[in-house]
């Protein structure tokens, strides 16, 4: 069994007031993949690059475990490609250049091979695109997550509502759910969204960390306190990650363990945060690894006794 990751692999040029880069390896599926990496060992990919794309860059995500016979390469076109400029609160960026590129006319094709996946996580792509996905698969994964963002909000709502009827986990950002539910308070949004279909709710705070809801239930995992935040660009992307290759290798979709599943997130997501793009993502030790996870026990690790 398998974890199926589906969105972009790109190129991106960021600036921070940090610093700049020229273009760099992105996109929410790189992210998630690398990020998944640290915890299951078959991850399969669907996404599509042009040939500008350099070889190294595949050669990097099979040595990571990523089964790339899903990535398409369109020789003749040029890869989806982003640049944007971060504040001074990085929390919020202008976009530079969106050039859609390989994207304007990408066609999932789901290979026999990935078949039986176990778990999919759908990344930031159009929503016909994901749900295209999702149609293709024979037999419906154990879990299904689905990352969005305000603009499918903004130009694609009913196709977006649709896949959030056909999803187990949605993750968005505060921001999203108060634009998705129309509810300021978070709690009142995650119940409307709720009851739009998906079993589970992840609300993404950034440095402020995550919200997990279910019906029923809520969690809350803090963001690591970080000396050097260089680049927040895919902290979500490899939030996700770190979350479904935890669940991906446990196999236990349960809310005690997605608990644990949101801290493996964070943690990676932190990794991200350090360096521009997916630098800091890449050939991490196990030991780097287990450090930081033992920084959020730490943090979040308390004895107190009730009178």
């Amino acid at each position: 069994m398998s974890l199926l990751v589906v969105g972009t692999v790109a190129f991106d040029a960021i600036e921070t007031p940090f610093g700049k880069t020229d273009k760099i390896l992105g996109g929410a599926a790189t992210y998630i993949s690398l990020a998944a990496s640290y915890f299951t060992k078959n991850i399969n990919l669907v996404s599509v690059v042009g040939g500008d794309f350099p070889a190294e860059h595949i050669e990097m995500l099979k040595k990571h475990h990523v089964n790339t016979d899903g990535l398409q390469i369109l020789k003749d076109q040029k890869t989806f490609f982003w640049a944007g400029k971060y504040h001074n609160d990085m929390n919020s960026r202008d976009t530079i250049t969106t050039e859609l590129n390989v994207l304007e006319s990408f066609n999932p094709v789901v290979p026999d091979a990935y078949q039986d996946c176990e778990f999919l996580m759908l990344g930031n792509l159009v929503p016909k695109v994901q749900q295209q996905v999702i149609l293709q698969l024979k037999k419906r994964p154990k879990l299904i997550v689905l990352d969005t963002m305000n603009f499918w909000m903004d130009i694609a709502m009913p196709d977006l509502l649709e896949n959030i009827a056909m999803v187990d986990v949605l993750t968005i950002n505060d921001g999203e759910a108060r634009q998705l539910s129309g509810e300021y308070s978070l709690v009142k949004a995650a119940q409307k969204i709720l009851a739009m279909g998906p079993k589970y709710l992840i609300i993404k705070k950034g440095e402020h960390g995550a919200l997990l809801f279910d019906k029923t239930q809520v969690f809350f995992a803090p963001a690591l306190p970080l000396e050097d935040v260089f680049d927040p660009t895919g902290a979500g992307d490899s939030f996700a990650g770190g979350f479904i290759g935890y669940l991906a290798e446990t196999k236990d979709i349960s809310f005690e363990n997605m608990k644990r599943a949101i801290i493996f997130g964070s943690a990676t997501a932190s990794f991200c945060v350090e360096k521009f793009g997916t630098e800091n993502l890449v050939g991490l030790t196990a030991e780097q690894v287990d450090s930081r996870f033992q920084q959020f026990i730490d943090l979040v690790q308390f004895d107190i006794a009730l009178a």
